[in-house]
């Protein structure tokens, strides 16, 4: 691939994902890797994800403040912070066509069901579900920044309102993608080829994380819930057309 479209497919990927997660609190990951899948290989963009979802997440901070229960947080925390050696561990020797195709698969049959649903169910499974949860984001966030998918999904059919899985997500992911790019360097994951694309995913997220940030503002709980679901499952569909081919292929 020519070097020019390679740096427009990485611009893309940024800016398309930081909306997302400016408007939503997550899915940096998710989003960059459905445009990036695509062309770029896995670590690298493994690497480029959890960079800008980590600016996005700062960005977003600062802009949309909510407050947070450490109650709440707490159990998500310790949970991630448990799971993301092995995500760390896998990220190499992972088959990376199959982890998306069964994260597409997931998201492609549980968003509608939760979608459509006239009521959300809920569910009581207190501290040990959230540690769960928090455990699922850890190993996925190793994988590549997917630290909010599994949170979110609990944190729905927890029956959280906007605010409080606003509180909760925004922070486990912001906790998790410092702890994430740090094993990354530490571990040899980024490497200096990395450097220049790196720098050019940051001030490609910058405005979309804002804009989207300020369309949060002004949007009902019912459609920030279809908002995420929506995103969610269209992600879904974009790994499993990323990744079937290839499996299929073998």
């Amino acid at each position: 691939m020519p070097a020019t479209d390679l740096l427009l497919f990485v611009v893309v990927g940024a800016a398309l994902a930081g909306f997302i997660q400016g408007l939503s609190g997550f899915g940096f990951g998710l989003t960059a890797m459905a445009v990036w899948a695509w062309t770029l290989e896995p670590r690298l963009a493994a690497a480029l994800a959890v960079s800008g979802a980590l600016v996005g997440q700062l960005t977003a901070a600062f802009t949309v403040r909510r407050g947070w229960d450490w109650k709440d947080l707490a159990p998500f925390l310790a949970g991630g912070f448990a799971g993301l050696p092995l995500g760390l561990y896998l990220l190499p020797r992972l088959d990376v066509p199959l982890f998306k195709a069964l994260l597409g698969l997931m998201l492609v049959i549980v968003c509608p069901l939760m979608f459509f649903a006239g009521r959300l169910p809920r569910v009581r499974g207190g501290r040990a579900g959230d540690a769960l949860a928090g455990a699922a984001g850890g190993v996925m966030g190793g994988l590549g920044g997917f630290t909010g998918v599994v949170p979110t999904l609990w944190c729905t059919v927890r029956g959280f309102d906007k605010e409080r899985q606003r509180g909760v997500i925004q922070n486990f992911n912001l906790a998790m993608q410092v702890v994430t790019f740090a094993s990354y360097l530490a571990t040899g994951i980024i490497t200096a080829p990395m450097l220049p694309l790196l720098a050019l995913v940051v001030p490609a997220v910058l405005l979309p994380v804002l804009l989207g940030a300020r369309l949060y503002v002004g949007i009902s709980e019912v459609a920030f819930r279809q908002v995420v679901l929506g995103l969610l499952f269209a992600s879904g569909i974009a790994l499993l057309a990323a990744s079937v081919p290839v499996l299929l292929g073998r």
